[in-house]
């Protein structure tokens, strides 16, 4: 059995085409950071990225506190014990209690001990806690333990343990996250500063495509691209312009690629970077921006436009949009969108990209390849009774079946030099778990 079980298996490969990682690398180059800073609430901050570093104001913990419900006493008392190898317990008379909140008000003396919750403030005298199951409590007033079993600031929580004052607490370039906000509640800020959002317009071009609530005559299909890629791009939390269907017609596409530069950081189209009759975007880009590649050496994704445009021509003054020219099959724009235009989104927002989580799995199903282009399949993952995983592709790998990616809970990964792969070879996986 194979995977390529569609047309495109037997098309020849382009020998113009650029590797993916060539083709990575040039987008990473290109993708400037946006400079711009705003000052947001903390409720508004989640996946927002952060502008400056933030130090904390304050000590965290603030006080010593106890790691432990039990009694704080004056480690002191354990030296003796420890030193001779005395076997008597140690008896405490019990002074008071301190709760979290509630701090015991007066100092321990020598022979004495408080109750103490945890994450109450530790008492005055007091360096050391015994957990509470270790006591025998002889009566109301008195405990009893084997001291050889704690040392001295046991079950005691410094204060500046986790964070002193000052101390930097998130880096600049961060994604905050859920924790991130916890964090900075716990330090008693507010707002943050982050860097504002990147802009992106994405438009679809092609006669045969029908907006959803149109009739949809003969030969045309419903553009499903801008719905994922919209979706795709809230996940990064990008800040969106839907320029709709745009028709092959050369003005309208100049007009839309224009107004989309000239509001956008990046611009995102599907469809129209083939060698059809109908694609006219290469010859517009030629006469208002650059163009860094045409076609890569992938599958799905294998024609795909890179480069910048100005909506005022090349000679215009100011900071060009980077452009993606997407393939117009649905499971090729959403590849292409993982394996090159993602990382470029999360550099320009200012943050440090990070590869794609992936690991091995053992392939359930003989895979053709051959060698030359990066092959990204949707397959379905596993994992036996002996926590390995296992693999199988999609039973569709036609780039124009989006079930297929509602399907699959990853991509298999064959990498450019890579060959056939046999029934058992080990292949990486890449899931779609926080991906997508």
């Amino acid at each position: 059995m194979t995977t390529q079980n569609d047309s495109s298996c037997i098309a020849q490969f382009d020998p113009n085409a650029m590797p993916v990682h060539a083709a990575q690398a040039i987008v990473r180059q290109w993708a400037v950071p946006v400079t711009t800073a705003e000052r947001v609430a903390l409720r508004a901050a989640l996946n927002r990225v952060l502008a400056e570093d933030v130090a904390s104001p304050i000590d965290v913990p603030a006080h010593d506190n106890s790691a432990m419900d039990g009694y704080a006493f004056d480690g002191a008392a354990l030296s003796g014990h420890a030193s001779s190898g005395d076997p008597t317990p140690l008896t405490l008379r019990v002074a008071g209690q301190a709760l979290a909140g509630h701090p015991f008000e007066g100092t321990a003396a020598s022979g004495e001990c408080v109750r103490i919750m945890t994450g109450a403030a530790m008492p005055a005298g007091c360096d050391t806690v015994v957990p509470q199951e270790f006591v025998t409590r002889t009566d109301g007033e008195r405990i009893r333990f084997d001291p050889q079993r704690f040392a001295r600031g046991a079950n005691c929580r410094l204060a500046g343990e986790d964070l002193a004052k000052g101390q930097s607490a998130l880096r600049a370039g961060r994604i905050l996250r859920a924790s991130d906000l916890g964090l900075l509640a716990s330090l008693g800020i507010g707002e943050v500063t982050v860097r504002r959002r990147v802009r992106v317009a994405f438009l679809s071009t092609g006669d045969e495509l029908r907006s959803i609530g149109e009739p949809l005559p003969v030969g045309c299909v419903y553009d499903s691209n801008r719905y994922t890629l919209s979706a795709m791009l809230e996940r990064l939390n990008i800040e969106t312009l839907d320029l709709g269907v745009i028709r092959d017609e050369p003005a309208a596409l100049e007009a839309a690629l224009r107004q989309a530069a000239e509001s956008a950081d990046v611009v995102l189209s599907s469809g129209g970077v083939s060698v059809g009759e109908a694609d006219f975007t290469r010859k517009m880009l030629q006469t208002f921006g650059d163009v860094a590649f045409w076609s890569m050496a992938m599958r799905p994704g294998r024609p795909l436009a890179f480069g910048r445009i100005w909506s005022g021509g090349r000679a215009a003054v100011g900071r060009p949009a980077l452009f993606f020219g997407l393939p117009g099959n649905p499971v090729a724009v959403m590849v292409t969108f993982y394996q090159i235009v993602r990382e470029a989104l999360i550099a320009m927002s200012g943050a440090e990209p990070q590869p794609p989580l992936a690991f091995i799995a053992t392939s359930a199903q003989p895979l053709r390849k051959r060698a030359g282009r990066t092959e990204f399949l949707r397959g379905v993952a596993t994992r036996d009774a002996d926590g390995r995983w296992h693999v199988a592709p999609t039973r569709s790998q036609s780039s124009g079946v989006l079930s297929s990616m509602s399907e699959a809970n990853c991509f298999i990964v064959l990498a450019h030099d890579r060959t056939d792969v046999d029934a058992g070879e080990a292949v990486d996986i890449m899931p779609f778990d926080g991906l997508i």
